[in-house]
């Protein structure tokens, strides 16, 4: 083989190597919510995480859920919900959407866009443009493609899709804000012994 069709053929194997990384990502780590709505325990959702493909986004992810720094999404509110679009949460900081904090400080830089908004239960960062990561995060309810390459996806919800689906339908106000508090009562980072991969297609 000569040095040209080797580098091509070189390549052409790493992109399908990032295809096949991205197309079927290793949950490498879990973090639940214990969820209250009104003041009612409803369940628990459980979110994937990709520390394989997003490993700092990952970290801050499961560091807030864990409390690990002090600081974190325990007490903390799904504050903006929009039926048939996404469900979002995680402003420990000022609890109205306008609040950033990050372990990293109050914003990070995208990771990267490796993954996708390939449909209902992925879970992305929430931003305020370009390198604006902080605590907020959305769960979509639907695929939302026009995301792709804006927002960094890094998780996918395992358990509790149902109760996703019960606060993107509650009644809201004019900011998209539900009338009733929607809590994240309680959280934490479940261990994952071996890697395991899911399907993103």
């Amino acid at each position: 083989m000569g040095y040209h069709a080797a580098l091509v053929f070189g390549l052409l194997c790493a992109c399908c190597a990032q295809l096949s990384y991205a197309a079927n990502p290793k949950v490498t780590e879990k973090v639940f919510f214990d969820i209250t709505i009104d003041n009612e325990p409803v369940g628990r959702i459980v979110i994937g995480l990709f520390g394989e493909v997003v490993p700092l986004t990952t970290k801050n992810f499961a560091s807030l859920a864990s409390h690990s720094e002090g600081y974190g999404y325990k007490g903390s509110m799904f504050h903006r919900t929009i039926k048939d679009f996404m469900i979002q949460g995680g402003d420990f900081d000022k609890m109205d959407g306008s609040g950033s904090k990050s372990i990293y400080g109050r914003y990070f830089n995208d990771e990267n866009f490796n993954l996708k908004h390939y449909g209902p239960g992925w879970v992305s960062m929430a931003n305020a443009g370009k390198n604006t990561n902080g605590n907020q995060f959305f769960i979509a309810t639907v695929e939302t493609e026009w995301l792709n390459d804006k927002h960094v996806v890094f998780g996918k919800v395992l358990e509790g899709m149902n109760i996703v689906q019960q606060i993107e339908t509650l009644n809201t106000d004019k900011d998209d804000k539900p009338l009733v508090n929607v809590v994240i009562a309680d959280c934490g980072v479940l261990e994952v012994e071996t890697p395991y991969e899911i399907n993103s297609l």
